[in-house]
């Protein structure tokens, strides 16, 4: 029995060292492979899209863009402008009607 257990044991001893001879041999197969000299060497691009504005053209649609949105607030002023006037001027003239001309409208009713 003891002869067994002795063959069982070398078994094992002589397993578990192949199986470590073989991950030292992928180490340095990997070790190997990571510092070559002769690594591939590929040159980069910066990507174009082929409809590609010019840069000044860029420029040219974003100051358009602007002058657009300045001359649409321009006209909202002038137009806001005019009727405030309207409302201006229309509330002078109704608080000067109630003040001036309808007291004399009652007080020559009171007076008759």
């Amino acid at each position: 029995m003891t002869s067994e257990d002795n063959r069982q044991k070398e078994l094992e001893l002589g397993e578990r060292i192949l199986r470590e001879r073989e991950v030292e041999l992928r180490l340095r197969e990997m070790e190997a492979k990571i510092y070559t000299a002769d690594s591939p060497f590929y040159q980069t691009v910066k990507h174009q899209p082929e409809n590609s504005h010019k840069p000044w053209m860029k420029k040219l649609i974003l100051g358009g863009k602007l002058f657009a949105v300045g001359m649409v607030a321009l006209v909202a002023v002038r137009i806001a402008l005019v009727l405030a006037r309207f409302i201006i001027v229309t509330a002078l003239g109704w608080m000067s009607y109630k003040l001036f001309f309808e007291s004399k409208k009652n007080q020559s009713l009171i007076q008759v």
